[in-house]
């Protein structure tokens, strides 16, 4: 059966006529709309998101969960987790950024307009390892490190489960904006053999995609299943040419006479991805030894911002035309969870696992030159006039340990029904990892000595490290951690036939900040077989991440042509506590969710969701706190004017800019989803499946508070912060969707509406809401072999071009779009051929 998915309008105005069309036709058996997309794979789809009671299906759950289906997936076209669920679940958002060094890779996932770091990632209902890199770019997600979606292989994805619901209580940290839960393939009767290929409408960005999944029984009951995966995509450039010659890019000569290169590279990144993944179970006695988990490689090749060949980052002798640095990454990512399950008794099981997991982040700058290593003076007169131009640039790495002991059972309850119970202890363990690079990657000259002038090619001083990604110093280097256990106790029951009542609460306690307990109480009351009621009413927590605690950067940089340091600093370092930065604490919530599941008829289906999250403590990544130049007296500041508090405790670290972690902003976020769902039977024996999903946020920051008694809130959190808060998300995000199949063709077409965005990062940008089409067309030759020819934004629809004077000058070198935040990015549209084997 073809999956069931989307179909969605722009306003809610259009609702009725979607409806309308929607109920005209024939019916066809129904489920409810989370419960249908699941078809292609299952008949009954059983969630273990949300609920913990077994057998529960998503149309019986108090909080809405969406199950996305391993062929719906397939139909969109995309091969990566993330680009996948941005065109299927209107409450993700998977932004797709440029020029922002790591983050060009590894791209910040978040759901219903929150954070990264404040959506949990499970795998087969474990907690998944986050991220090394830390997104300290002026990009969505700053400051926050977020769990690498991209880093699971999508054919090895039996379905994604996703709860719209804060579940802290239940799950524990960073479950404040809902729950992400991957569930893998377990299938042992064939093997699933994929070949793709695709470019952009612009005859860049060409994908080459493989992969093998497969299936081998083991003993009576068990299996194990098998993933490999590899794709090539190659890179997009969607710079224009400049239109000014401001900073010395072309010979003025060459600019007037109209022969201008295109300087930049703005689009995705060239990668190279490989995957090796696997999901086994073995009887054991009375119950089951399981297993999951795989290794991944991503090694992505991406730029920098163009160095002009009179810029005095440049060096003639080296780059006569100037030069663009790039930047390559090299992601590594493994886990592993094992354990075992099985009956405690008639009435109780028990689970326990271990899961460990890895993220490394490395850097490697090519394409590059340390200035001040080249002009440095050399002994006995001249100067060096040398230095690489390629250097490792240091490494991030993330590690995480979870063990897991769980009980869940039924003891008796009301009126006859059971009382479902779910208890168990979480002990865990994140370590976080800098390794420093190369030494000409981040020193000024060879001695890192700034008292040695060092002059540039046009007489300024010199900068230091590798130009396009300084390295991380020996100074940032760190391996630390902490330890945090956890105790909870679910429970739900039907207190009446048609009442269903859910209670959770959770304490933890953390070896760094302290202990929190967090609640929940959820509701679902069936009215009759037409009309349901459902809520959530919870408190949350999100523990700030060792990367968040440990991570600090160093760069040596000009300031007022005096050479000085730019830092983010740690937060339990002599700069932070010379600043007065208290100690990281946990961001607390308080989520209500109140919705509606209404089924008129037998083959058609509505939900609606409203939901608010009050986010208190909510951790960000400070502005750049800069010394006063002067004091609050009116006087130049000096070392010994007393009334310039910031200059004073920056001063004996030579400090002229600092960015840190802090708890520093309150924020509310309310909003609604809709999902209405028709399958149909047509008389030719065809079937016909529409699906529209809404989702509707807006997220304000209620209030900014310093929690250092000499920096100005202001300037710890300002108005361009604030608007990437508020604005960088879309506050719309519509997905409409229809599927027609019989027995040999299969066509999908789908729309998004992406909801206008805004940025004042570098200069103001806005972008409006933008429709982007897709279209699939799949042929089976036999019930073993299927073609799929599709495009994604098949009418080549582009963001809103940046307004040359809002946006002066960046416009003018050339950066046609705006980069701080891209629901959609900027390549345009694409096609691609895909042929499935089954044998």
């Amino acid at each position: 059966m073809p999956s069931s998915r989307h179909f969605v309008a722009p306003t809610l105005a259009a609702l009725p006529v979607a409806l309308a069309a929607a109920l005209a036709l024939p019916a066809y058996a129904q489920d409810t709309p989370e419960t249908a997309r699941t078809k292609p794979t299952q008949l009954e789809a059983v969630t273990v998101t949300g609920s913990r009671v077994q057998g529960r299906t998503a149309e019986e759950t108090a909080a809405p969960v969406d199950i996305i289906g391993q062929e719906e997936l397939a139909n969109t076209g995309a091969m990566e987790v993330g680009q996948a669920l941005q065109l299927l679940e209107p409450s993700f958002n998977f932004s797709r950024t440029t020029v922002s060094d790591g983050t060009d890779v590894m791209r910040p996932a978040t759901l219903r307009a929150l954070g990264p770091d404040q959506v949990l990632v499970l795998v087969n209902g474990k907690r998944r390892h986050q991220q090394a890199l830390v997104n300290v770019q002026q990009t969505i997600a700053r400051g926050s490190a977020g769990t690498d979606l991209n880093a699971i292989p999508v054919s090895a994805i039996e379905r994604i489960e996703v709860l719209r619901d804060g579940a802290a209580a239940q799950y524990g940290s960073d479950a404040i904006a809902g729950v992400i839960n991957i569930i893998l393939k377990n299938q042992t009767d064939h093997t699933d053999v994929s070949i793709m290929g695709g470019e952009t409408f612009k005859g860049d960005g060409r994908v080459l995609h493989g992969s093998v999944n497969t299936g081998f029984a083991l003993g009576d009951s068990g299996f194990i299943n098998l993933t490999a995966e590899y794709r090539d995509r190659g890179e997009t450039n969607r710079a224009g040419k400049a239109t000014t010659n401001l900073l010395g890019w072309y010979d003025q000569a060459q600019f007037d006479a109209g022969r201008r290169d295109v300087k930049l590279h703005l689009g995705d990144a060239d990668t190279k991805d490989a995957y090796l993944w696997m999901n086994g179970e073995y009887p054991i006695g009375a119950g089951a030894l399981y297993w999951f988990g795989g290794l991944s490689q991503r090694e992505g090749d991406s730029f920098g911002f163009y160095r002009g060949p009179h810029d005095n980052r440049t060096i003639p002798q080296i780059y006569p035309d100037g030069f663009l640095p790039n930047i390559i990454t090299t992601v590594d990512d493994a886990s592993l969870a094992v354990g075992y399950r099985g009956p405690l008794s008639d009435d109780w099981d028990w689970d326990v696992s271990i899961n460990h997991g890895r993220n490394k982040f490395a850097f490697e700058e090519r394409s590059t030159a340390n200035v001040s290593w080249y002009y440095e003076p050399k002994p006995g007169g001249g100067i060096y006039a040398e230095t690489p131009t390629s250097a490792d640039t240091g490494a991030l790495e993330f590690r995480q340990t979870t063990f897991n002991l769980d009980f869940s059972g039924q003891v008796p309850g009301f009126n006859g029904n059971p009382l479902y119970l779910a208890t168990g202890f979480e002990w865990r363990k994140d370590q976080y990892l800098m390794e420093a690079g190369d030494p000409v990657s981040y020193t000024y000259g060879r001695t890192n000595d700034p008292s040695v002038p060092i002059f540039g090619q046009t007489g300024d001083p010199a900068s230091s490290g590798t130009q396009g990604f300084p390295g991380f110093t020996p100074a940032t280097e760190v391996d630390d951690g902490r330890r945090s256990m956890a105790v909870y106790l679910d429970a739900e029951t039907n207190l009446t036939q048609k009442l269903l009542l859910g209670a959770a609460v959770r304490y933890e306690d953390y070896s760094d900040f302290g202990n929190t307990t967090k609640g929940k109480l959820s509701l679902r009351y069936d009215a009759n077989d037409v009309f349901a009621f459902r809520g959530t009413i919870s408190t949350g927590f999100r523990a700030p991440s060792v990367q968040q605690a440990f991570f600090s950067q160093v760069s040596t940089n000009l300031n007022g042509g005096v050479l000085t340091e730019v830092l983010t600093a740690r937060n339990n370092s002599d700069v932070a506590r010379a600043l007065g930065i208290p100690a990281l604490k946990e961001e607390t919530s308080f989520s209500k969710s109140f919705g509606i599941v209404f089924k008129p008829i037998e083959n058609f289906s509505i939900t609606a969701d409203i939901f608010r999250i009050d986010i208190e403590d909510r951790l960000v990544y400070s502005e750049g706190i800069t010394p006063e130049s002067t004091g609050t007296d009116g006087l130049p500041c000096t070392p010994t004017n007393t009334n310039c508090p910031i200059a004073r405790a920056l001063a004996p670290f030579r400090a002229g800019v600092v960015q840190f972690f802090t708890n520093a902003i309150d924020t509310s976020t309310t909003g609604l989803d809709i999902v209405a769902n028709a399958s149909h039977k047509l008389k030719n024996g065809s079937n016909l499946n529409l699906t529209a999903l809404f989702h509707f946020n807006k997220t304000e920051v209620t209030d900014v508070h310093s929690e250092s008694p000499i920096i100005p809130e202001s300037s710890i959190f300002g108005t361009v912060q604030e608007t990437l808060i508020e604005k960088g998300q879309p506050r719309e995000h519509h997905v409409l969707q229809g599927v027609w199949s019989d027995d040999k063709w299969e066509v999908t077409v789908r729309e998004n509406y992406f909801g206008e965005v805004s940025g004042l990062g570098f200069g103001p940008y806005e972008a409006d809401g933008k429709w982007l089409a897709d279209l699939a067309v799949a042929y089976k030759f036999t019930d073993k072999i299927k073609l799929t020819v599709g495009g994604n934004n098949i009418f080549d629809v582009y963001p809103s071009k940046w307004d040359p004077n809002a946006g002066f000058p960046f416009p003018q070198l050339g950066f046609v779009y705006g980069w701080e935040t891209m629901p959609f990015g900027m390549n345009g549209g694409s096609y691609y051929a895909r042929l499935d084997f089954r044998f």
